[in-house]
């Protein structure tokens, strides 16, 4: 099922209208994950309904996923922050990821199944047997480059 297809079936079921170009917006954010998905169409909803006419359309779907910090690449405010921590406190890496879960603020069992799956899928992260490295990618996605920090990446 394309990703967009769930996000139009909730929208049915949730009884809102949503055009094919913002449950598109939605889905692509949503990490590919229907729960993610459906959270993020409720949200939405709810914003639409606030700040709009009730229906879904790209301006208020972005508007809304914007609002709930959750971006382009659908990385949300914690991805960012582990990005982050792992780059400007520990250049880059490696660093294991307890040290990071300490310096986020976030126990160590959530950023393991629930953020690093992704953020390693999508090329920002990788595992090595020292730790974890942010990659090129997270350096661009943060608009910053490898030798500003003196890192070795």
């Amino acid at each position: 099922m394309q990703r967009s297809q769930i996000v139009k079936r909730s929208s049915d079921i949730l009884a809102v209208t949503t055009e094919e170009v913002a449950a598109y917006e939605i889905a692509r954010r949503s990490r590919g994950t229907p729960r993610i998905a459906n959270n993020l169409l409720r949200r939405t909803r709810d914003f639409a309904q606030i700040k709009g006419d009730g229906k879904i359309d790209k301006v208020i779907a972005q508007l809304a996923l914007n609002a709930l910090d959750v971006d382009e690449n659908g990385l949300d405010e914690m991805d960012n922050r582990i990005l982050t921590t792992i780059i400007e406190k520990f250049k880059g890496g490696p660093v294991g990821i307890t040290t990071i879960a300490t310096a986020c603020g976030e126990e160590t069992e959530t950023i393991e199944e629930v953020y690093e799956p992704f953020l390693i899928q999508e090329g920002y992260l990788k595992r090595t047997p020292r730790g974890r490295e942010a990659t090129e990618r997270a350096y661009r996605h943060l608009k910053l480059t490898p030798h500003e920090l003196g890192t070795r990446n």
